[in-house]
């Protein structure tokens, strides 16, 4: 089975938790706090795999969850990160948020790697809350989550050639003529349901890789038929060879075909219409095919198409193959380079306390005396912070009131003694 589309769930590790803990050695005179911080979390990576041809082992386990970063201890020993998890894909993947439609990175190259979550830091132990007028901090904090993501992957095919066209009209032949895959070939439309691949190696040393591209239909660019399979997987090939049936008695007009296939192309993209194209006739060894192609020629001429290169061929009788393949590599030797969407890099940044970034965050009141405090930065801090010990509960509630959501709250109508719930913790409003 070929999969080439598929949405799994991604979760890095979180952070180990820092410590609270004080030196008490005899010989160690006023040692003050000692806490170390906690490990740092397993990222989330996915890597490119040349030997895997589908997405097919995503279908079975589609939940990848990274380790936790081991929490700090004592005597200001910090606590172990975690490892990184590793996930194995085609080469050819692309990755998309699949809730923000955002793409992260496109996969081309063997051991290419991709980092898809970030695990979380580690939480400070009470070694970094010291101050002049706090010796004795009892403040650690909590590791940061870890990014939990869903992620679309979308395998395309990584080939140098495509070949294009109506059902049946000889995509799967040439491509068994011409390489060693052994692609379904039987007199019905849609033989092909899924990409085929053959590595085409020519006397002179030249070789490149033919893709057998799932038959198109009208309609194709907006979901009909198998179309819009065969229109991802044509994005990244860099010559399309448009096969053209010459067949007298297979009811078709040539022209129409053709003007048809290239309509899916550009209503898909654009820019697939830019590719180097030759046009394939094929079924050449069929009693008046000579004619019929003389006859698509001067109906191109007619309609103003510029004289595109013809290399007609008969993959029965191998007539006019060799120059076909000889003519595609000149070809593409000289074919543009099609760039692989590349992730943006992020480099580590300092945070500093921002008024603006403070008061991003919303309060909700979800019923009589309940409110809930919402905020990515604001519910990250109360993730991050350790409530077991009283300096923490006060440190939060400076945050509170710095942050003016303290004012806030009263000005929604917040009462002494009413509950506020800030991500999953709750607390009880208090004038």
């Amino acid at each position: 089975m070929f999969v080439d589309q598929i949405t799994i769930e991604v979760k890095a590790g979180k952070g180990g938790d820092g410590a609270v803990s004080f030196r008490r050695e005899k010989f160690v005179p006023n040692g003050g706090p000692a806490g170390g911080d906690g490990g740092h979390g397993g990222s989330i990576i996915l890597v490119g795999d040349e030997g895997l041809r589908t997405l097919l082992d995503f279908r079975y386990r589609r939940h990848f969850k990274a380790a936790a970063g081991e929490k700090g201890m004592n005597k200001s020993m910090y606590g172990r990160g975690a490892e990184d998890t590793y996930i194995k894909v085609p080469t050819g993947t692309t990755v998309t948020d699949a809730d923000t439609g955002a793409v992260l990175g496109d996969i081309v190259a063997n051991h290419q790697e991709l980092v898809v979550a970030r695990g979380g830091r580690g939480g400070r132990g009470n070694i970094h809350f010291a101050t002049a007028r706090n010796r004795a901090p009892e403040i650690a904090e909590n590791g940061e989550p870890g990014e939990e993501h869903f992620l679309k992957l979308e395998l395309k095919v990584l080939a140098d050639v495509g070949l294009v066209g109506f059902p049946s009209v000889g995509k799967s032949t040439l491509l068994s003529v011409a390489t060693s895959a052994k692609p379904k070939i039987a007199a019905y439309s849609f033989t092909t349901l899924v990409p085929n691949l053959g590595m085409v190696q020519l006397e002179d040393g030249r070789d490149f890789v033919m893709a057998d591209l799932p038959g198109l239909i009208a309609g194709a660019a907006q979901g009909v038929g198998l179309g819009i399979q065969f229109l991802r997987h044509i994005e990244r090939t860099r010559v399309i060879l448009h096969l053209v049936d010459m067949d007298p008695d297979n009811g078709r007009e040539p022209l129409t075909d053709y003007q048809q296939i290239r309509h899916e192309l550009e209503q898909y993209d654009p820019r697939l219409l830019q590719r180097p194209e030759l046009i394939v006739p094929t079924k050449m060894d069929l009693p008046g095919s000579e004619e019929r192609l003389a006859t698509f020629k001067t109906a191109l001429a007619q309609a103003g198409i510029e004289a595109p290169i013809f290399m007609p061929i008969s993959s029965i009788s191998h007539q006019g193959v060799q120059p076909l393949l000889q003519r595609t590599a000149t070809v593409l030797a000289t074919a543009p380079k099609v760039d692989p969407i590349i992730a943006p890099t992020e480099n580590d940044v300092l945070y500093s306390f921002d008024e603006a970034q403070a008061a991003d965050y919303t309060i909700e009141e979800v019923a009589p005396h309940e409110f809930v405090v919402h905020g990515e930065r604001i519910e990250k801090f109360v993730k991050m912070t350790n409530l077991d010990h009283q300096d923490g509960i006060m440190r939060f509630a400076r945050i509170l009131h710095n942050w003016g959501i303290e004012d806030a709250l009263r000005k929604q109508g917040a009462e002494n003694g009413d509950s506020v719930m800030i991500a999953d913790f709750v607390f009880d409003f208090v004038e």
